[in-house]
């Protein structure tokens, strides 16, 4: 239980108290999309992962690190599931983890974008996603939690992701672009 401040005020934007917080992954969620035939989004989720956010007195020099099991992705289809795991994709033998370093928090608008290198199948890429804190609750149990969201759209291309099958209409089976959705509950480490 806390009875520190849990958010603070910097240039009129709320933020989150200084500190290190750890990733929930009991009640966060880390999504690619994809479309399927050019038309369906299709949703896969890691369900294994961690992830460490310091704020710093400067929300701007804050920093964030998040590995994903390249193995927990699941989509909920067992045949797709071993495909994006295969070396089409994944390539789960070779590349166990996806990694995401922070260089760089920007304010943007209300929000904040977030910029940073993207590691898939050992290619690392720059990526900015767009930020916003969603701001801090206490639990029934008088423990502080902070909630973020975070999106952007990546080529898969340029992560040697570039398995695919043309459809006879014209487009592909699988876009190029996919979305990474992350929705990140975070607790306060000690």
């Amino acid at each position: 239980m806390t009875d520190t401040p849990t958010t603070r005020q910097v240039d009129g934007r709320q933020v989150p108290a200084v500190g290190t917080y750890g990733l929930d992954p009991a009640h966060s969620r880390i999504e690619a999309v994809a479309r399927h035939l050019m038309v369906t989004k299709v949703r896969g989720q890691f369900t294994e992962y961690e992830g460490t956010i310091v704020v710093a007195e400067d929300p701007a020099e804050s920093s964030v690190e998040l590995t994903l099991k390249a193995d927990s992705i699941t989509t909920g289809v067992e045949d797709r599931d071993a495909h994006l795991r295969s070396a089409d994709f994944l390539d789960i033998d070779n590349h166990s983890t996806l990694t995401f370093k922070s260089t760089s928090i920007e304010p943007k608008g209300d929000t904040w974008v977030l910029n940073g290198n993207l590691t898939i199948i050992g290619k690392t890429n720059p990526v900015s996603l767009d930020l916003e804190f969603l701001g801090v609750v206490t639990d029934p149990w008088g423990n502080a939690k902070s909630a973020f969201s975070a999106t952007g759209e990546l080529h898969r291309h340029d992560f040697g992701l570039s398995w695919n099958v043309p459809l006879d209409g014209g487009g592909m089976l699988v876009s190029q672009v996919f979305k990474l959705e992350i929705e990140a509950q975070l607790a306060p480490q000690e």
